[in-house]
């Protein structure tokens, strides 16, 4: 059994907690939280984990062989610092650290040290993209040349916007892309590869806030192909649930289109049809968009029982973190800007 120490008990921790405990091959051994009422509340739910008041405690007390790291950005690089040579594999929550600077400063350490370090980016584990993926790479789709993202999730109006789930999202100065935004960089990633170009166009519409809450991003590859990232908090789409996609996904080939829709159904329509059809796959409704928490971290241990290879490792996530940093420049400058990796 592999035993696993969990950082932070915040509101999408419950998500971490609850898929650590339906994977057979570990056990959720201890949490450490800095807030007491919520150790209180873990304590009276969880009597068979230990509950500490600090990461220090935590590892000091116990033999851990993941950890998970649960926590708003600003605390990354102090509890990083902290794990570094102590725990083999360490799983930190995105977005990972507050700068692109601060994230290299960590992947440095990482790399010099005994303990491998994956960033805990799950959209690209939605059952949907993986589903897509293959759709891509069976060539049904000819050649793709375009893709779009709508994010809709709408929870960002009005004047209590996030308080209810997520309030701190309500004081990020970058918020639509570094909070959000990053999780489709990563898809487009995974689904098409690295891009060569960048242009976006950001703004902010719930004056609640003080960050960007509404915008688009264009990513420009070298065969011509370009996806494209449409959010808008404020707005909604049709789903029953408007937090299992988050939104709606076209991507269009030469002989053919996939779209997603806000209730995870995936249609084809080939190239002249007039009507798609609907595609079967399997698709998770536990947990949060499509069980993509448990498949990540179903993953991490596959990786660390030695089952294949890691998605997501620190140095490719940075990657990711150089494209946000392009989707601000761009969005300032009002210019295209090219990646450099």
């Amino acid at each position: 059994m592999l035993q696993v120490g969990l950082i932070g008990a915040g509101y999408f921790s419950g998500f971490h907690i609850d898929a650590w405990q339906r994977l057979n091959e570990v056990n959720l051994l201890a949490i450490a939280e800095s807030e007491e009422a919520r150790r209180k509340d873990l304590a009276s739910v969880f009597s068979n984990i230990k509950i500490y008041d600090s990461v220090e405690d935590l590892l000091s007390e116990n033999h851990i062989d993941i950890l998970d790291i649960a926590t708003p950005p600003s605390t990354h690089r102090t509890i990083l610092g902290q794990v570094a040579n102590r725990v083999k594999m360490v799983v930190c929550q995105k977005p990972f650290c507050v700068s692109l600077d601060e994230a290299e400063e960590i992947a440095v350490m990482f790399k010099n040290s005994g303990s491998t370090l994956v960033i805990h980016e799950n959209f690209r584990f939605q059952p949907w993209y993986r589903e897509i993926k293959s759709i891509i790479n069976s060539g049904k789709l000819g050649e793709v040349l375009q893709a779009q993202f709508r994010l809709r999730p709408g929870d960002g109006a009005g004047a209590d916007a996030y308080l209810d789930r997520q309030p701190y999202f309500r004081n990020m100065e970058k918020f639509l892309i570094h909070e959000t935004g990053i999780h489709w960089v990563d898809v487009f990633r995974y689904l098409f590869g690295n891009p060569q170009t960048v242009y976006s166009d950001l703004r902010r519409l719930n004056s609640e806030i003080q960050g960007e809450d509404a915008g688009y991003f264009i990513l420009g590859y070298s065969n011509g192909l370009r996806t494209v990232f449409d959010g808008n908090r404020l707005l909604d789409h049709s789903a029953n649930n408007h937090r299992l996609t988050m939104g709606e996904f076209i991507v269009e080939g030469t002989e053919a289109i996939i779209t997603l829709n806000g209730d995870a159904e995936l249609y084809l329509r080939t190239k002249g049809d007039k009507e798609p059809r609907k595609m079967d796959y399997e698709v998770s409704l536990k947990g949060f968009g499509g069980d993509c928490v448990f498949s990540l971290q179903s993953h991490i241990v596959d990786y660390c029982l030695g089952r294949g290879k890691l998605e997501n490792s620190v140095e490719s996530y940075l990657r990711n973190l150089v494209i946000e940093n392009h989707i601000y420049e761009s969005a300032k400058s009002g210019r295209r800007c090219m990646v450099k990796m």
